[in-house]
């Protein structure tokens, strides 16, 4: 049984590299010149200089939560699709709502990686408990399959019963759905007596994936891997035999930015998930996933050589409410930014008596009268920016956790 689905998994990463980079200044022309958004976004950026990771770094953060009102403002994509109607596949929506294209090519959601790296082959059924209404997880799963070789049972969520008994009877191999969905119907099984010994693999995503779950899973003869995707981007990593973290698609690009900005961190420290795909049809440039994640060390032990990341730790998108007024995370980077002797901030929010207060923690190497002027300056930012008085804090460099967080809400409400 091949060990990779590809040569593109074990080339070095200096090979990647070159390889991405070289591929990066065509995917921004084109998106420059097939969609109105990234037509006026990057229109005084030359694309062809955009040729490495420096250099995409200077370009601007599209976050996903941008998205409503830019399709509210142009349908249907807000200027983001570069193909028309008529020659993409299917359309989906998903809360917001937010409406995602598909194109037409096979595996178009770049799902086959990870489901071979997950154990499943040519020849197998795939039992699919995603949804196949207008929510996009159902399809993504089963173009990567068909394109893979298997087989797809579609079906869907709900009928609990009638999904055990098609499981058991047209002896599935695998299964993809959320980990939850997977164990009511292993319930269920157990409910009915039947038993399932052909099902020995499972792709799970749309939820967290604990180990515990995973164990439970393994006592039962069952395999489960977890594949980090969206319904903007498809699958951005997967995890692999080594379960050594998610192992990054060989088809994007994977920053780890700063909350509230679009400053790349350093390999360990956590931050939002940005990543800039090659599909054609929707070329998404530093598109913000709202996801927290961290950049592992070194390689996988199981041998694929690309970027590996620690799985979704929590969302980015930490604006709070504040006296009935909106805080935001670009506002702690602005407050940051203007001061150049601040390593990191973090705003936490509490209400004792009752009554929202806000504190500025900032890690600064400052003491003395110093440290006391600089925290007057930082009390002057914050209300100059967020429009709201509060505390400052200094901190020593290292201090503050790292967990992606540059707004804590502590507020309590028992």
């Amino acid at each position: 049984m091949p060990e990779y689905f590809d040569a593109l998994e074990t080339r070095t990463a200096e090979e990647r590299e070159a390889d991405l980079m070289a591929r990066l200044p065509q995917q921004v022309a084109h998106a420059k010149a097939n969609t109105a958004y990234f037509g006026q976004a990057l229109a005084h950026v030359d694309a062809a200089a955009v040729n490495s990771r420096a250099a995409l770094a200077q370009l601007p953060v599209l976050r996903k939560h941008e998205l409503i009102a830019l399709q509210k403002a142009q349908r249907p994509f807000g200027g983001l699709a570069a193909t028309p109607y008529g020659r993409l596949g299917r359309v989906f929506s998903s809360p917001g709502p937010i409406y995602e294209p598909e194109g037409r090519a096979a595996d178009w959601w770049r799902t086959a990686r990870a489901l071979f790296a997950a154990g499943f082959r040519a020849g197998d059924l795939v039992h699919n408990s995603f949804s196949y209404h207008m929510t996009p997880g159902a399809w993504i799963l089963e173009a990567g399959a068909l394109a893979l070789g298997c087989t797809v049972f579609p079906a869907g969520v709900g009928q609990t019963e009638q999904q055990v008994q098609a499981i058991a009877e047209l002896a599935a191999a695998g299964y993809v759905g959320t980990p939850s969905f997977l164990r009511i119907l292993l319930e269920k099984a157990d409910e009915l007596g039947i038993r399932l010994p052909s099902l020995t693999k499972a792709l799970v995503s749309g939820e967290a994936f604990l180990p515990p779950v995973r164990d439970a899973l393994r006592v039962r003869g069952i395999e489960g891997y977890q594949a980090y995707a969206t319904a903007d981007l498809g699958v951005i990593a997967y995890e692999t035999p080594a379960r050594a973290g998610l192992v990054v698609d060989e088809g994007v690009i994977v920053e780890i930015v700063r909350p509230g900005t679009g400053d790349p961190l350093p390999a360990g420290e956590v931050g939002e998930v940005v990543v800039t795909t090659f599909n054609a049809d929707y070329p998404l440039v530093r598109f913000g996933t709202g996801d927290l994640s961290a950049v592992l060390p070194g390689m996988s032990p199981c041998g694929r050589s690309n970027m590996r990341i620690k799985g979704w730790l929590g969302r980015a998108d930490q604006t709070a409410k504040v006296k009935g007024m909106f805080v935001h995370p670009e506002q702690v980077a602005e407050i940051v930014k203007r001061h150049a002797e601040l390593k990191k901030a973090r705003l936490v929010i509490t209400n004792p008596d009752a009554v929202d207060a806000m504190t500025l923690h900032c890690e600064a190497d400052a003491s003395g009268a110093s440290g006391e002027a600089l925290a007057k300056a930082l009390v002057d930012s914050l209300r100059d920016i967020t429009k709201l008085r509060g505390a400052v804090t200094l901190v020593a460099a290292g201090s503050l956790p790292n967990d992606g967080k540059v707004i804590e809400d502590a507020r309590k409400y028992d």
